[in-house]
C-alpha cells in the first residue's frame, strides 16, 4: 500500500511525523481527502478534526486552524495548535466551552471582536471534545 510522509507542526513542536496512507482535513472549501500521489496545493484549514489513516486504523487530531501543504511525497499541516486524543484535557475543554457559551449569551456592551473570539473559542473547545472521544456534545 502506498504511503507518504505526514507532518503536523505547530509553533511549539512537531506533533506528528509518520508515513501514512491518507489524511482527511476540513479546508475552507470543505472536506479534503489526501491520498498518495495527490496533486500539490496549499489551502487554509478550518478548526476541525484531522483524521490520519494508517492501514485500517484512523487516528484523530484536534487541529485548530492553520494550513495544509500537499507536496509530491510529503504533506505538511502547519497548525496554530494540534493535539492527539490522549493529550486532550476533557475537563479543561468542557470549561472552555462553558466560558465561550457564557460570553456568547451575554448581551449588552459586547463588541464584535469579543463575540468573534468567543465563537472561535467555542469551536476550539468543541473540536477538542469531539476528538477526545466524548461525542455526546
Amino acid at each position: 500500500m502506498s504511503t507518504f510522509l505526514l507532518e503536523i507542526v505547530t509553533p511549539d513542536r512537531v506533533v506528528y511525523s509518520e508515513q501514512v496512507n491518507g489524511v482527511t482535513v476540513r479546508g475552507v472549501e470543505g472536506e479534503l481527502g489526501i491520498l498518495p500521489g495527490h496533486i500539490p496545493f496549499v489551502t487554509p484549514l478550518q478548526i476541525a478534526p484531522v483524521y490520519v489513516k494508517i492501514g485500517n486504523n484512523r487516528q484523530p487530531f484536534a487541529v485548530q486552524g492553520g494550513f495544509i501543504e500537499v507536496r509530491k511525497e510529503k504533506v505538511v499541516i502547519l497548525a496554530e495548535s494540534a493535539e492527539k486524543a490522549d493529550e486532550i484535557d476533557l475537563e479543561r475543554a468542557e470549561a472552555a466551552k462553558e466560558r465561550a457559551l457564557t460570553r456568547l449569551n451575554a448581551r449588552g456592551r459586547q463588541d464584535e471582536i469579543d463575540h468573534r473570539r468567543a465563537e472561535l473559542a467555542l469551536q476550539r473547545a468543541m473540536n477538542r471534545i469531539k476528538i477526545s472521544g466524548n461525542t455526546k456534545h
